[in-house]
């Protein structure tokens, strides 16, 4: 039979007249938009495949890993405690808020983490020491304050009045307490005799080619030191250590004719403080930079006492705030006006490196649960080259801590001049809301291999 072929476009069939048309069948060119009616084709007669062929992928990983490079810049320009959203967790160790468990490792005031730790003990000292008062050891609420320097000119006896002690409320070295005085009436800490030492060591301090007073002071924001002058110490009765009218700490008589100005002391801060008289000139260092400087003086001071936190006449001048690492010696500890880090240890057994160690977070809690979670960590070789997934070691969980997964990392560009990035994206974890990660060090040597964790980025 012939075949009939028909070319009128008058003819118009209904979707009942053609129940079955292979795909195949359907060649090239375009569908006439008027021709097609209402209605839409069922899921079931197009694949999954006709339309993903025509579909472009898109992975998000550059764009997470953009923004949490940018949240880690903004942490540390910050200076922000660790935080999260609903989709990252933040931090840069400004504090210890965000870090759980730890092993051989320590978050170290220059906010990292490594595997150096202190070994902690008394302080030793030198004969050139004429007091040293530190708060190691002791508990809140203690009085018993003494002199830890017996060398040298010998062992000073210290007076204690009044609610002068220990307190556990401030922590300047994180493993003890500090020495707090409520600015009362009767608050004293001074040496009990102005025989001792016998050898009348603080009267003759100006007489001494060198010499150093140190402290650390924590103000209160709470309190207005300009209002009576308040003093944090004097040394002989006459080298003065008191706030003025504008809350500036002055020391009175630092020079030849003449008083040193420190500035202002931020409250709520602990500020390390210093006066150094080397040779023929004296120093002032407020957080380890010279601030002031003149010509020494050279005439004993009116008597032999120090008094530390209290005014010599007048209980309305005591300082109140915290106070710690008194030490009064006879050399120049921090000469020639040369900028330093001030120490908030003295010699309190020695820095351990140790071979291995791990940290990991507290646990954060997700918004739904996840089986993926991805990180950025950057870090600083302080020595060595530390090898990423040998020497540093990154775990992620979204269980609590219970499964870990071991990540791979990949090297990023540096975060900034000796700081270093990886970034580790989608790994699997087992499922869960409660995530946390885990960073191991291996192969870790004093001078030769030191890691240095300087933040984490948690995606999920």
């Amino acid at each position: 039979m012939a075949i009939i072929k028909v070319a009128n476009r008058a003819i118009d069939l209904d979707a009942a007249e053609i129940p079955n048309l292979d795909a195949s069948k359907i060649t090239t060119g375009n569908f006439d938009a008027s021709r097609i009616g209402s209605g839409t084709f069922a899921d079931a007669r197009i694949s999954s495949s006709s339309v993903s062929q025509h579909a472009q992928s898109f992975d998000d990983n550059k764009l997470v890993n953009d923004i949490s490079t940018l949240a880690l810049r903004q942490a540390s320009n910050e200076n922000k405690a660790a935080y999260n959203t609903n989709s990252m967790y933040v931090d840069v160790f400004q504090d210890d808020t965000g870090i759980g468990t730890e092993t051989n490792t320590d978050r170290n005031a220059s906010e990292y983490v490594s595997t150096q730790t202190s070994s902690f003990s008394s302080p030793s000292t030198t004969t050139d020491d004429i007091v040293v008062l530190d708060s190691f050891g002791h508990s809140n609420g203690e009085t018993n304050i003494v002199d830890l320097s017996t060398g040298g000119v010998g062992q000073t006896t210290i007076q204690v009045d009044g609610n002068m002690a220990y307190s556990s409320n401030q922590s300047l070295t994180g493993a003890s307490v500090s020495i707090r005085t409520t600015g009362g009436s009767s608050d004293a800490v001074y040496n009990a005799s102005a025989s001792t030492p016998s050898s009348t060591a603080f009267q003759n301090l100006p007489s001494q080619t060198n010499y150093t007073i140190e402290t650390w002071v924590y103000p209160l924001n709470t309190v207005s030191y300009d209002a009576n002058s308040d003093s944090v110490m004097d040394i002989g009765q006459t080298l003065q250590f008191e706030y003025d009218g504008s809350e500036d700490l002055k020391v009175y008589n630092a020079y030849s004719g003449g008083h040193g100005n420190l500035g202002q002391l931020t409250k709520n801060q602990w500020h390390h403080i210093a006066y150094v008289k080397q040779g023929s000139t004296a120093r002032l260092y407020k957080n380890g930079t010279q601030v002031d400087n003149g010509t020494a003086r050279t005439s004993n001071f009116s008597d032999n006492y120090f008094r530390y936190g209290y005014h010599r006449s007048s209980g309305s001048r005591n300082f109140e705030g915290y106070l710690d690492l008194l030490r009064i010696s006879n050399r120049a500890i921090y000469p020639d006006g040369t900028s330093f880090t001030p120490t908030n240890v003295w010699s309190y057994g020695s820095e351990v490196v140790n071979a291995t160690g791990s940290f990991e977070s507290n646990a954060i809690t997700a918004p739904s649960s996840t089986n993926k979670m991805g990180a950025i960590i950057t870090y600083q070789d302080q020595a060595g080259t530390n090898t990423l997934n040998t020497d540093i070691i990154l775990k992620l969980s979204a269980d609590g801590g219970s499964n870990y997964t071991t990540a791979t990392m990949t090297a990023m560009p540096d975060f900034a001049s000796g700081i270093k990035m990886a970034k580790v994206n989608d790994l699997s974890v087992t499922a869960g809301t409660s995530l946390k990660y885990k960073i191991e060090f291996a192969n870790q040597a004093s001078g030769s291999k030191e890691a240095r964790i300087r933040g984490v980025s948690l995606q999920y």
